[in-house]
């Protein structure tokens, strides 16, 4: 690199756009939605329909409305996002890639002169749908247009982690980004050092000890009181307005769920005050985010969000969501199979295997991490089977088998093979085999910011319908956020959504709700046809429609 210059950085008037540029309103010409200074009010009817199986094959369905009035705080507060397992490839890269983006730096490697961006990343590299324009041509806008949106270049960043690696070397380690890339990076990390974290060795693989060199000591309720005072010190020493934490770090095994341990909001407090051994880390870092009225993600696979804490998160209002990023194989197993049942395929067999040699694949090589791992990996595919029974009987499943194994060499550049063999009309077999590589961490990083993001944005949704008195937040179990998560939390009672583009609308369609904007369909397309065929009716004759129709 001695004889190539650093590429340019970019900046406002750079002729590549910039990857951080100011949002631009939308604003919504109707009477049922008004603007003031600090907030969006919209009122919504909400059409759905009771349905009721009555005598014989008849399902009876009644359609009804429900009035729904939403207010959007407009001002973006300063916010702050803490990483548990901030060292870590996803808590390195993620740091790396808002740097590179707010500065605008650029890198050379064998393709030429890259530059930064957040493809990946839902929230700022995708659109969404708006309507039509005078000449029938689709306007789509950026998501993050439709609400007013943190941008991730104004976020302010610290976290924990038990290594006591600065970023800069923690980002070498991981061996994910392009070297100019890291060369240029690393004067803006080096003093980045994570807050000493939890260690309980028996909740996270024996192989992770050689890492372990940055933790806090003393008993459970110590460990809780310390992430506390370090939630409302970054707060208060960087001015934010709000926090959000979220879990990329190591994932754990499963703990196990016991009365008078975690049951309870009260009990797991007790459980942390005596010192329970199966009290785990993340859990710990929940109950203090809960405490601190922080929002909490869990990012990893394994049941931080046991009992107790939906009990404590319901009981302070204070929003929770997870379980286990979605970003690889997963996500295109849930579209797969929705496609194949939606087109009244049936699978019976999904073979799915995986390698990777990163810390995650290190620790995954542990069985009880493993588990934990393809157990949320497992039930992507329940709610689409569940939906057709003409395919499937009731308690019938397609042969699921999901094999993670570990192999240093390929680093972060993840393998995910799957075989889909489904029967097809009149006995036929359809077999279909992906191999996707997965490069881990640059998928997973923009879901750490999709999350954060939008975890701040519903802090300030409200919502009221007729038959309540004040306007009140979403439930603390941010289902509208399962887009993202490989295990989707839900309320208690509430039906588990895997089907991605199911999710994906659902969260849009709140984002329009809030504008007062009805659902997003596709009705445009057989209207325009239908619009088409009236007018040759009408302006021919039967003669010239039948040599038309020919």
């Amino acid at each position: 690199f001695h004889f190539f210059p650093s590429p340019p950085r970019l900046s406002r008037t750079s002729a590549f756009p910039p990857a951080c540029p100011p949002a631009m309103p939308i604003k919504v010409n109707s009477p049922s939605t008004q603007y003031s200074e600090a907030e969006i009010t919209a009122q919504y009817e909400y059409t759905y329909a009771d349905l009721a199986t009555g005598n014989g094959d008849v399902v009876d369905l009644t359609p009804r409305t429900k009035q729904y009035s939403f207010k959007t705080q407009r001002r973006v507060p300063k916010t702050g996002m803490m990483l548990v397992g901030w060292g870590g490839n996803n808590g390195s890269t993620v740091t790396a890639g808002i740097i590179a983006n707010r500065e605008g730096i650029t890198w050379r490697t064998k393709r030429g002169v890259q530059h930064p961006n957040f493809f990946g990343s839902v929230t700022q590299a995708s659109t969404v749908r708006l309507g039509a324009n005078a000449e029938g041509e689709d306007v789509n806008v950026p998501l993050s247009d439709l609400l007013p949106m943190v941008s991730p270049c104004d976020l302010v960043i610290s976290g924990w982690d038990i290594s006591s690696l600065n970023l800069a070397e923690a980002m070498d380690r991981s061996q994910v980004l392009d070297y100019d890339l890291m060369r240029q990076l690393a004067p803006y990390m080096r003093d980045m050092k994570p807050l000493p974290s939890i260690y309980y060795p028996d909740f996270i693989a024996a192989n992770q000890a050689d890492r372990v060199d940055n933790v806090l000591h003393g008993t459970k309720k110590e460990n809780l009181e310390e992430i506390r005072k370090n939630i409302r010190e970054f707060k208060a020493n960087n001015e934010l307005d709000r926090v959000v934490v979220c879990w990329t770090a190591t994932t754990e095994r499963f703990s196990d769920v016991i009365e008078g341990v975690n049951d309870t909001g009260g009990n797991l407090l007790a459980s942390i005050a005596r010192d329970e051994p199966e009290v785990s880390p993340s859990t710990i870092f929940a109950v203090a985010c809960i405490q601190e009225g922080v929002p909490y993600i869990n990012g990893s696979p394994q049941n931080t969000l046991v009992p107790g804490v939906v009990d404590l998160a319901t009981h302070h209002g204070v929003p929770v969501c997870g379980d286990d990023f979605k970003s690889g194989q997963t996500k295109f197993k849930s579209v797969m199979v929705d496609f194949l049942v939606s087109a009244g395929i049936k699978p019976v067999s999904i073979v799915s295997y995986n390698h990777l040699g990163n810390n995650d694949g290190k620790n995954l090589s542990a069985p009880a991490q493993f588990r934990s791992k393809e157990i949320t990996k497992s039930n992507v595919v329940d709610d689409m089977v569940a939906s057709n029974s003409i395919l499937y009987k009731p308690g019938e499943h397609p042969d699921h088998c999901v094999v993670i194994k570990y192999i240093p060499y390929v680093g972060d550049s993840k393998r995910a093979m799957d075989e889909y063999t489904s029967e097809i009309f009149l006995g036929g077999l359809n077999t279909i085999v992906v191999h996707n590589t997965c490069e881990d961490s640059l998928l997973a990083a923009p879901l750490i910011i999709d999350l954060v993001v939008l975890m701040e944005l519903m802090t300030r949704i409200t919502y009221k319908t007729d038959s309540m008195q004040e306007y009140e937040t979403f439930h603390p179990i941010m289902s509208i956020l399962s887009y993202l998560l490989k295990a989707p939390f839900v309320p208690s009672g509430t039906p588990v959504v895997n089907a991605l583009f199911k999710q994906r609308m659902c969260m849009e369609n709140i984002f329009r709700a809030c504008l007062g904007l009805p659902p997003t369909h596709n009705m445009v397309r057989p209207t325009r046809v239908c619009v088409c065929v009236c007018t040759a009716l009408l302006t021919c004759s039967p003669r010239d429609w039948s040599t038309r129709h020919a």
